[in-house]
């Protein structure tokens, strides 16, 4: 498979088959991904990568603190305050074609607070993984790590595999972090759900619309 391929055919799919996914992929995507960019080579991310029983007790800890009304506050805001335009709109647009297809009314806040903890199961991925930073770590790390994000992605999609990334798990970072055994100098950036994508989820037919090349590149001395 292309780059190029790899990129096209990504996507965000929110529901996976039960193929597992050998422990030798995972090493394979990994030692690959860990060649992305990286200022002053600082390679600052660290992974917890869970599959099995270590994965379902999490899952299942996390569920029962949802059934009984737990909230915790999230490290960081997952986006910013006060979203303004165009972003409000692309927010709002993709969120809505997403409960459409699914066939969740926009009055129907149960059936959507359901959809989002389905997050909380890395929407039955077999392998989770949670990517962390030392809280010394400024922006320039936080975009390495999202390169190195990225090559995994990318990588996942040559094996056949498929990912979500989720920046919602930064809602159960204490719980994660006490599960994982994260020290204090230690902040959780987000998880990703890794497997097999169930192509008979009426969920992953979404394709996210990208902005026209017009609306957001300016091309001088061409």
């Amino acid at each position: 498979m292309k780059v190029s391929e790899a990129i096209l055919s990504r996507k965000t799919v929110r529901q996976f088959s039960d193929q597992p996914v050998s422990e030798a992929l995972v090493r394979e995507l990994i030692e690959t991904a860990k060649r992305a960019p990286s200022g002053g080579n600082l390679q600052p991310w660290t992974l917890h990568v869970l599959t099995g029983e270590p994965l379902k007790a999490l899952v299942e800890e996390v569920s029962g603190k949802l059934l009984a009304g737990v909230v915790e506050e999230a490290e960081y805001p997952s986006y910013p305050e006060n979203l303004k335009d165009p972003y409000k709109t692309r927010r709002r647009i993709v969120g809505q074609q997403l409960y459409d297809l699914i066939g969740v009314p926009r009055e129907d806040t149960p059936g959507k607070l359901k959809q989002l903890a389905r997050n909380f199961r890395f929407f039955d991925a077999p392998v989770g993984i949670f990517f962390v930073l030392d809280r010394q770590m400024e922006v320039f790390q936080h975009a390495d790590l999202g390169m190195f994000m990225q090559n995994l992605m990318l990588l996942a999609r040559e094996k056949g595999l498929h990912t979500c990334a989720q920046g919602a798990w930064a809602r159960w970072a204490n719980t994660v972090s006490s599960s994982l055994g994260l020290a204090d100098h230690e902040i959780l950036f987000c998880g990703m759900a890794l497997g097999y994508e169930d192509e008979s989820a009426v969920i992953n037919k979404l394709h996210s619309e990208r902005a026209a090349f017009e609306d957001f590149v300016t091309l001088k001395g061409f």
